[in-house]
């Protein structure tokens, strides 16, 4: 069976692919055994850079517009009302996913629209997990924009030292699209105004899918006049 791999961690598979091969040959000479240890290494890596197709969730005929689906593969580590950011100056529930190193770890659209804004932040490397990892950590904002505005937040984390984001201003994504990675454990956050009366669909410590998994849902009186 074929695994779908993304094309973002081509490089570090082709590199690493060598180095474990040379690796498994000479250890090969001390002990066939020892030479499934690069094996193993190289088995990982190509799991951790899976891109599987995912299916957007069934729903209600009209509802499509009103869902926004995870943006990430990961367990909910909280959903909570937040002051916003400069892309979205205003209260805002955020809905936060933690990517442990066995997640995979493409990132998706959680709805149709346009990219309306791209900030990258430097900053530091602690645990995604960290209270302050949202504020101080590197990442990367990418703000949406189609009947309403929602903003992505991929951030970084204390393995994770790469944030990919090939998207450009004004290019068109559709609900579910790929949007990128963050190599290696990571934290991707979802922000919704709260004048769109969003209701979380999800809990915390519950797992959930890129694009497979609705995530929040708004009300469609409210964002109509966004």
């Amino acid at each position: 069976m074929r695994i779908a791999l993304t094309p973002h961690g081509t490089r570090e598979l082709v590199i690493l692919t060598v180095v474990c091969a040379l690796a498994a040959w000479g250890l090969a000479q001390l002990s066939w055994w020892l030479a499934l240890l690069p094996a193993g290494l190289a088995l990982f890596a190509f799991s951790f850079f899976r891109d599987p197709e995912r299916a957007l969730p069934a729903e209600p005929e009209g509802a499509a517009h009103l869902t926004l689906v995870s943006p990430a593969d990961g367990t909910v580590t909280d959903v909570v009302e937040v002051a916003g950011d400069d892309f979205l100056p205003e209260p805002c529930l955020r809905v936060g996913i933690f990517l442990s190193v066995f997640n995979v770890h493409v990132n998706r659209a959680p709805m149709s629209g346009r990219i309306a804004g791209l900030k990258h932040r430097p900053g530091r490397f602690l645990d995604a997990r960290h209270p302050q990892a949202t504020r101080e950590n590197e990442a990367q904002d990418i703000l949406i924009r189609g009947d309403f505005p929602v903003v992505v937040r991929q951030i970084a984390g204390l393995i994770a030292r790469r944030i990919v984001c090939p998207l450009a201003i004004d290019q068109p994504v559709e609900r579910g699209q790929r949007m990128g990675m963050i190599k290696f454990g990571s934290r991707t956050e979802l922000l919704v105004p709260m004048r769109l009366k969003p209701q979380a669909l999800v809990k915390v410590g519950e797992s959930v899918r890129g694009t497979s998994t609705a995530l929040v849902r708004v009300d469609g009186a409210a964002g109509s006049g966004a």
